[in-house]
C-alpha cells in the first residue's frame, strides 16, 4: 500500500488532528486516512438513470407510444 509523508504540518495542525483522531477512538493516522478518503470521494454517486428518470418525473413524466415493429429481420448477406 502506498505511503504518503506530510512535511511542514504546522503543530496546531497536528494537535487538532490528534484531538480529532481522540474524539473519534481512532489512532491520529487512521484519522488521516479518513479524512483524505472522504475528502476524494464522493459523498453520493449520482446515477445517470436515476437523475434523469427524476427530471422526467418532476415535469409531468412523457407518454411514449412505442410499438415494436413485429416483422422478421432478414439475415445479413455478405458476398
Amino acid at each position: 500500500m502506498p505511503a504518503v509523508t506530510v512535511r511542514n504540518l504546522p503543530a496546531e495542525v497536528h494537535r487538532a488532528l490528534k484531538l480529532r483522531a481522540a474524539h473519534n477512538s481512532r489512532s491520529t493516522e487512521a484519522e488521516i486516512r479518513v479524512i483524505l478518503e472522504e475528502a476524494v470521494s464522493p459523498k453520493a454517486r449520482i446515477r445517470v438513470g436515476s437523475e434523469l428518470a427524476a427530471f422526467g418525473r418532476r415535469f409531468g413524466g412523457i407518454d411514449l407510444d412505442i410499438n415494436r415493429d413485429q416483422t422478421p429481420t432478414k439475415p445479413a448477406v455478405f458476398e
